[in-house]
């Protein structure tokens, strides 16, 4: 059984609710490099592959759970990013569905699960995997008068920029 970095309960259903399904994140997975795009955790995105290691990367997550490693190139011309080309951080997604298009590309839709540290970048497979250590998201803010205060500022300067057009 593959190493996990623990369970986490950050699977949105299509009802769009939040599940208390509990998701064990492996300690290495696929690597999928975006070129235009930041995904986060509970984003559902859809996105367009075409380079080759990536579409193995696809292939080999669906054949074992489903999850890669969405992660943001620094400079979209480049075509074989290395490590010192992607941000160090990326987000664990689950591959929802796949399809493959008339030209050669993946339409792959994918969501979101947590945010994860690339630990150390595997180059020398037919697709990029990562060994990878999560990021754990504070626990819920304390709502103190200071917090309430700046939300209420926040939230009047939005009606304000929105009453602006």
């Amino acid at each position: 059984m593959a190493k996990t970095n623990g369970e986490y309960d950050s699977l949105i259903e299509e009802t769009g609710e939040q599940s208390d399904q509990k998701i064990d994140v492996p300690s290495e997975l696929p690597v999928l490099m975006l070129r235009d795009i930041v995904v986060f955790p509970y984003m559902v995105v859809p996105l367009f592959v075409g380079r080759e290691k990536s579409m193995k990367a696809i292939d080999e997550a669906l054949s074992r759970n489903r999850m890669i490693l969405l992660v943001s190139q620094k400079k979209m011309e480049v075509e074989e990013p290395k490590r010192e080309d992607i941000y160090p951080l990326g987000t664990v997604a689950l591959i929802m569905r796949m399809l493959k298009l008339p030209d050669g590309r993946v339409r792959v839709l994918a969501q979101g699960l947590i945010r994860a540290r690339i630990d150390e970048l595997i180059e020398d497979q037919p697709y990029y995997s990562a060994k990878i250590s999560v990021v754990e998201e504070p626990e819920e803010i304390d709502m103190t008068i200071e917090v309430e205060a700046l939300i209420r500022n926040v939230r009047e300067g939005l009606d304000k920029a929105a009453s602006l057009g």
